[in-house]
């Protein structure tokens, strides 16, 4: 092997590795409250009514979620302006903190009203660093990857977001099962959010040394409007199809990963630690799923992808939602692992797609609000609007048509954009 091509080989592994491991971190603390929500609504939002607190304990984690298009605001323009390394490096910090500082609060018993107002503000402070951590690393990553290969190497970040929320529920089926449920509300379920600070100086030290790519003109140019003023004057079409795919992307993935654990919980009656199993390895055929699915998309195109997932979901969520309501351990699992390969065709495809949309100089804005605007919407509220459509309809298979709907939609939406692939990023 030559030295140019080991050269390169390394520069690969370093750029994959700066883009992976951040959103590991940065998704692992993120999803470990969705599945530890049954607790933290006893503990920080106590009521008479179960339900009523489970609904509180996400609305906390929607309200982190609504931050999210603040961050990409703040980040999309220290990335377009100053750089995606800096972007980087800033976003996994600026998420260890306060996940530490989750683990370490007081619960509403020790403090009262204040453990709640508390709770809800950490959960916005890590919304913000979410709303610059996913999309300013997927943009990274397919800006430094071979023409041929962008969807693959933006696959990474998804690939780090599925091993972060894979490591999550791995470490909260382990807690669930090493604790008895007073230990669990005593201290078990701090353990993951104290435990997240260890991630997060891997993180730093590998995004803290990559190389830094050459910003863009406009960058240097005082005269020049925005990153996101930009974006919206001259790429108006494109950022709302942007998001109306990321529509279908952010409803399916934080009711099937997030939500479904709890509804097994309480709709089907698995115990918490089965929920968690069938969840982990679900989470893990998506993280194998996802970068078979960037290859295709490499070799055949985005848009058939983006088609054949939407479609999918939009048809298919009753019958395999109504498959995993049956208290039998296989059916559920082939329930998820079929939901599993479907948000694999879309997730596969999306960061590619929506890096291409976008001119280098405002790429990191442009997607990162048409990216985080519906996951905010959409997917923050997600767990939140199935728990009460099954409180308002008593019907547990109701959240199968919301997922259909949304999904629906993202489908036409996608037969509206042009194939991207093979499309130049350069100015």
């Amino acid at each position: 092997m030559s030295d140019s091509t080991q050269e390169v080989g390394g520069k690969n592994i370093r750029v994959l590795a700066a883009g992976f491991v951040g959103n590991i971190l940065e998704w692992y603390d993120f999803a470990v409250y969705g599945f530890f929500a049954p607790t933290i609504g006893k503990l920080f939002f106590p009521s008479d009514n179960p339900t009523t607190s489970l609904i509180a304990a996400f609305g906390a984690f929607a309200a982190g979620f609504l931050m999210r298009p603040v961050g990409a605001v703040l980040f999309g323009h220290i990335g377009d302006r100053m750089g995606r390394k800096k972007a980087l490096t800033l976003s996994v910090m600026l998420m260890a903190i306060p996940t530490l500082l989750v683990g370490l609060l007081p619960t509403h018993a020790e403090i009262g009203i204040a453990a709640a107002v508390l709770m809800v503000l950490l959960r916005m402070v890590q919304g913000i660093s979410v709303g610059g951590e996913y999309t300013s690393s997927f943009v990274f990553l397919v800006e430094h990857a071979p023409p041929e290969r962008r969807a693959f190497f933006g696959s990474w970040s998804m690939m780090g977001a599925t091993c972060g929320i894979l490591l999550g529920s791995a470490v909260g089926a382990l807690i669930n099962t090493f604790t008895t449920d007073e230990q669990l509300l005593a201290w078990g379920w701090r353990l993951p959010f104290i435990s997240g600070i260890l991630v997060a100086f891997v993180g730093y030290f590998i995004r803290h040394g990559i190389p830094e790519q050459p910003i863009s003109k406009e960058a240097t140019d005082p005269e020049a409007m925005s990153p996101l003023k930009d974006a919206f004057t001259n790429h108006r079409k494109e950022m709302l199809q942007s998001a109306g795919l990321n529509m279908m992307n952010a409803v399916t993935f934080y009711t099937v990963f997030i939500y479904l654990p709890t509804w097994l919980v309480d709709e089907v009656g698995e115990t918490t630690a089965e929920a968690l199993d069938i969840n982990t390895i679900s989470m893990a055929a998506l993280t194998v799923f996802v970068p078979i699915a960037a290859i295709l998309a490499d070799k055949f195109g985005r848009k058939p992808f983006l088609l054949i997932g939407s479609a999918g979901v939009a048809l298919l969520s009753p019958t395999l939602l109504g498959l995993m309501h049956h208290h039998n351990f296989a059916m559920i699992l082939t329930g998820q692992i079929s939901f599993s390969l479907l948000v694999a065709c879309f997730a596969g495809a999306i960061p590619a797609t929506i890096t291409e949309l976008f001119r280098r100089g405002v790429r990191v804005s442009a997607a990162s609000v048409s990216y985080n605007l519906p996951f905010a919407i959409f997917g923050g509220t997600a767990p939140m609007v199935a728990a009460w459509l099954l409180k308002e309809t008593g019907d547990p298979l109701s959240i199968a048509w919301y997922l259909s709907g949304i999904a629906t939609i993202s489908f036409f939406i996608t037969l509206t954009i042009k194939e991207t692939r093979g499309t130049s990023l350069d100015e």
